[in-house]
């Protein structure tokens, strides 16, 4: 299929369809896949490959067939554009279904006075002699013939208070067509809902009947619901409505309210007509022009001359047909668009826009002509100018006039609208932006302070120091790091001190302890602070069984061999708060930090020295600790100190944060399986 241009409205309405039926994820998952922007301007002109983009992947997703989702969009299109302003529009098409249908055309002229680049379909109504109709359907675009049904039955549901269902009859080419050669023939079938009706009982003070026969009023209603199935979609009625249908319905008279009363001539001087129509023309059977209008002539010099021939000086626009009697009468409720043959113009005009003319063809069946009845088809001043026409070039009566100049000012607002709905879409994009580098900012603000000494830092609020009654606090160097650094090259010792730093604060979130500072080898964090937890010594424990774990994947650039790192865990009360203005840091005081610093001060290679009050908060905790001994600790005298050995009821894979590997295998068939976790020995 060739690509045509689409505006943004279809595709807003598809994204709304499926944000409201299914969900925002599946507009985010189907936008995706179909590799689509997220939002649609809605006068801007987009390529059909997109909307068929977005339908092929809403059926994979929605796991519909393409029938069905076209069915749905048309549905939901009937009430998108409802919500959308058009509402009032759509009901002043027709009285009944089949009018509405007949002047689909119309409105889609109308609108493209907006929407220039707009290719819509064509239908045509045809009543059969048993009373059913066919809708005929031309498009340019093949294969989307199933969003038609969707529309037309919320239209006969929502307008005229009728059931409609439709199936398609024919599928085909037409090889008579300019365009829109796609023909879908539809058989609509349709059945009115009948009104509830109340039976009450009257009294007829002249004739003295209590009611009205029930069975005698069934039949009547069932005469005026026959009726209803064969002929077009009626107009909801009243209980009363319907019981005066049923009295006309007996007297013939409910296709005619009234007799028309013709004149036996016509009253009107050929001068006169042709100065009233400055713009029709009359031709007969073999396109041969009778007749036409003053400014015709004037725009199209060379029209009346002898026995020229309508076809040589315009061809047809809209419907997409050949210039023939036959296909005109086949489409005489349509609207008609002819265009100006640009060879057949003076010179003077051959270099301008062609003239287009907009009108009604009429079958005259008493002499085998037709009239055709039109219209300049301009849609601005500037086209107006194009054209070197004026207003006045245009009957007083004609419609076009005002449209031209009502039209002139809703082109402004669609520019206004354009500009607002770019406005709209840079602004969102720069908010989306914006809020993915405040995200970035958030993060790298809550890398350095708490969460909620941050939030209160950002709201301008002073935030006060706290005092922590019990915490946990844990030093770690490098053993070593002194002569590493003088015999390395400092990238790599800022690439070793990176590595391990990295795989340290991925643990930090796993056992959710808080990092403190580091200051070149030495590694500071703290549990309990800045939010109270009883459990702050297991977590900051659990912590430096993992760091020592994390440590063995790091490299001496030296020796090539591991590094090793001592720690030092201390428990006991703390001060808190936010220290400087300029790079504001959140800092610990008090001699719980001294003693933790001197525990990894004094401790051994990869050991996890306890002071006695770690000592203490981790006993009966699942842990295996051995006692030092009596140590001297600088400026603290001599204590009794401890080691942490592991956690007897966790695995190192639970330890380190990773998930626990399984395998599975199947020595049995398919009905039995055996699954294991490498974390523990095979058995």
């Amino acid at each position: 299929m060739s690509s045509l241009p689409q505006y943004g409205f279809i595709n807003t309405c598809l994204k709304s369809l499926v944000t409201e039926k299914f969900g925002d994820e599946t507009w985010e998952k189907l936008k995706t896949q179909a590799e689509v922007q997220d939002t649609f301007m809605t006068y801007t002109v987009y390529d059909d490959v997109i909307t068929l983009k977005l339908i092929q992947e809403a059926c994979k997703i929605l796991d519909m067939s393409e029938d069905a989702v076209l069915k749905l969009f048309g549905e939901y299109f009937f009430t998108f554009c409802k919500i959308s302003g058009y509402d009032r529009m759509l009901r002043s098409l027709g009285g009944n279904l089949t009018e509405f249908i007949e002047n689909l055309d119309a409105l889609h002229s109308y609108l493209a006075l907006s929407y220039q680049e707009m290719n819509a379909p064509s239908f045509r109504v045809e009543k059969r002699t048993d009373g059913a109709m066919l809708l005929h359907y031309y498009s340019d675009r093949r294969g989307l013939c199933h969003i038609v049904p969707g529309i037309i039955e919320s239209v006969a549901r929502d307008f005229f208070n009728s059931e409609v269902t439709m199936e398609i009859l024919t599928q085909s080419e037409e090889k008579e067509r300019t365009g829109k050669k796609e023909h879908v023939i539809f058989l609509v079938l349709q059945k009115a809902k009948r009104p509830k009706r109340k039976t009450k009982k009257t009294t007829n003070p002249e004739s003295g009947d209590s009611h009205i026969d029930k069975e005698a009023l069934d039949v009547a209603f069932q005469k005026v619901e026959n009726y209803s199935a064969l002929s077009c979609c009626p107009e909801k009625k009243s209980h009363w409505d319907i019981v005066r249908s049923v009295v006309k319905f007996g007297k013939g008279k409910l296709s005619h309210t009234f007799d028309p009363v013709y004149p036996e001539r016509l009253w009107v001087e050929e001068r006169t007509f042709c100065n009233a129509f400055p713009f029709h023309i009359v031709f007969d059977e073999e396109l041969r022009i009778k007749q036409a209008g003053v400014n015709i002539q004037k725009f199209v010099p060379g029209l009346w001359r002898p026995g020229s021939r309508v076809d040589k000086y315009f061809t047809v626009v809209h419907p997409q047909v050949t210039f023939t009697i036959f296909s005109i009468r086949k489409f005489i409720n349509s609207q008609f668009v002819l265009r100006a043959h640009r060879e057949m113009l003076p010179d003077s005009r051959r270099n301008q826009p062609m003239l287009k003319l907009r009108g009604q063809m009429i079958w005259m069946e008493a002499i085998q002509c037709v009239m055709y009845l039109c219209s300049p088809k301009l849609r601005s001043l500037e086209e107006l100018e194009e054209q070197k026409m004026h207003i006045s070039d245009i009957a007083q009566h004609d419609a076009t006039r005002d449209l031209i100049l009502l039209n002139q000012q809703r082109l402004a607002e669609i520019e206004l609208s354009n500009q607002l709905e770019r406005k709209k879409e840079e602004l969102r994009i720069l908010s989306k932006n914006l809020e993915a580098e405040r995200k970035k900012t958030e993060t790298l603000l809550y890398a350095m302070l708490p969460k909620h000494v941050a939030n209160l830092l950002k709201e301008g609020k002073k935030v006060e120091a706290g005092e922590f009654n019990s915490c946990t606090i844990l030093f770690s160097d490098i053993v070593t790091f002194t002569n590493i650094c003088s015999a390395c090259e400092p990238i790599q010792i800022v690439n070793m001190l990176n590595s391990m730093y990295s795989k340290f604060d991925r643990l930090t979130s796993v056992h959710n302890v808080y990092k403190v500072e580091t200051i070149g080898d030495a590694y500071m964090v703290v549990g309990g602070v800045p939010v109270p937890i009883a459990s702050h010594a297991k977590r900051v424990a659990n912590f430096a069984l993992g760091m020592r774990t994390a440590a063995r994947e790091v490299m001496n650039p030296i020796t090539g061999e591991p590094i090793q790192i001592r720690v030092g865990i201390h428990t006991g009360p703390v001060l808190a708060g936010v220290v400087g203005e300029k790079m504001p840091r959140y800092c610990l005081f008090g001699d719980t930090v001294n003693t933790a610093s001197r525990m990894e001060s004094h401790g051994l290679p990869n050991k996890i020295h306890l002071s006695p009050t770690a000592f203490r908060a981790l006993q009966n905790q699942g842990f295996e600790i051995v006692e030092r001994g009596e140590i001297e600790v600088k400026g603290k005298g001599k204590m009794t100190t401890y080691i942490l050995r592991q956690n007897l009821h966790a695995t190192e894979n639970e330890i380190m944060g990773r998930a626990e590997k399984q395998q599975s295998f199947n020595p049995r068939g398919p009905d039995f399986q055996r699954c294991w976790v490498l974390a523990f020995p095979l058995i």
